[in-house]
């Protein structure tokens, strides 16, 4: 049987025990900082590059990665954007387009043989990984420039890249020094040496440990980022955590059986977990656009309905892809104290 101690967040064996991960997420920040600064020398000089150039005719954001491109570009691109995760390129791609790729890690086959097409192609290609990677050798090439970075983080990647883009007018500027200030003062409320009763994720943690959560968030790069926070808590506890848009999540609301008020919590602690009430968790980047509001509004409104409790992670955060790198924190702390809560007997 498989249940949560919530007594081992405060426990300074056990958090030692995980801190090499809990070190790692206190680490996005600087991981921010340290490929913003060492991008800068090659990111100035494809600038330079790029002057008296006329506009590509598309950008084509290619591999794995483009999903979140594409949730921050797509809102501002001055010409046609397409997000193409899937192998290879569209086949209309050619010389008049850009094609850009983040391969933090640089060793997928699929990412090198895309950014090899497009090399083959003729297109213009801008590349974020690391020098002398399988990506950066197959992007080798008169019109292609590679951002380097060293950390395989996937967030401080696309800092890089969106620094660029935003110097050649093509997105939003992403700001690498308010991304790494909201990712470090989430790390610092959410420390593993705060106590449980000042710690806004072990807080949540202990919340989502005995509920199936549903994961909304309203903006498009909220939304990306309730993705990212489903994959972690199903990552850590195995549970059934969803994210979507709200007419995804009303029915499973609604389908919700009604609180027993005379129910005893541990009369039958052998109940598995589908048989777990929902949890609506909100995701809130402060964006107030009237579509974003009357979804908010179905949701809760379902969730009172059906007496489900509705958690609110916020983020105050300068800009927007800061306030996505502070809510995707947030939620990966509390899966991570999720998972060290769990105890198998």
């Amino acid at each position: 049987m498989t249940w949560f101690d919530e007594a081992r967040l405060d426990d300074e064996q056990v958090l030692a025990a995980h801190d090499l991960r809990l070190r790692t997420l206190a680490e996005s920040g600087a991981r921010v900082r340290r490929e913003s600064h060492d991008a800068s020398a090659a990111t100035a000089e494809a600038i330079a590059g790029q002057v008296g150039m006329d506009q590509p005719r598309a950008v084509i954001a290619a591999g794995p990665d483009s999903r979140l491109l594409r949730a921050v570009l797509e809102p501002w691109c001055p010409v046609p954007f397409v997000a193409w995760p899937a192998a290879g390129l569209p086949g209309w791609a050619g010389s008049l387009d850009l094609v850009v790729m983040l391969a933090p890690e640089g060793s997928d086959s699929g990412s090198a043989s895309a950014v090899a097409e497009a090399v083959r192609r003729g297109c213009q290609v801008v590349v974020a990984c690391p020098p002398t990677s399988m990506v950066a050798e197959h992007a080798a090439g008169r019109y292609t420039t590679v951002l380097p970075t060293v950390t395989g983080d996937q967030l401080a990647t696309a800092v890089v890249m969106l620094d660029y883009l935003a110097q050649v007018r093509l997105g939003p500027r992403a700001d690498a020094d308010s991304v790494a200030t909201a990712l470090d003062a989430v790390a610092q409320d959410c420390s593993p040496f705060r106590d449980l009763s000042v710690n806004p994720a072990k807080m949540l943690a202990i919340t989502l440990a005995d509920t199936n959560p549903l994961v909304w968030g309203g903006s498009v790069l909220a939304a990306r980022a309730a993705r990212r926070v489903a994959e972690s808590i199903r990552r850590a506890s195995g549970r059934t955590a969803l994210a979507g848009d709200a007419e995804h999540l009303v029915p499973v609301l609604e389908a919700a059986r009604p609180r027993d008020v005379f129910a005893d919590p541990f009369a039958d602690p052998t109940d598995a977990p589908a048989d777990l009430r929902p949890l609506l968790v909100v995701l809130d980047d402060g964006a107030e656009d009237p579509a974003v509001r009357e979804q908010r509004g179905r949701l809760r409104a379902a969730a009172a309905r059906r007496d489900v409790r509705v958690e609110t992670v916020s983020t105050e955060a300068a800009t927007e892809v800061a306030r996505y790198a502070s809510l995707v924190l947030q939620g990966t702390y509390a899966s991570e104290y999720l998972r060290i809560g769990f105890v198998e007997d």
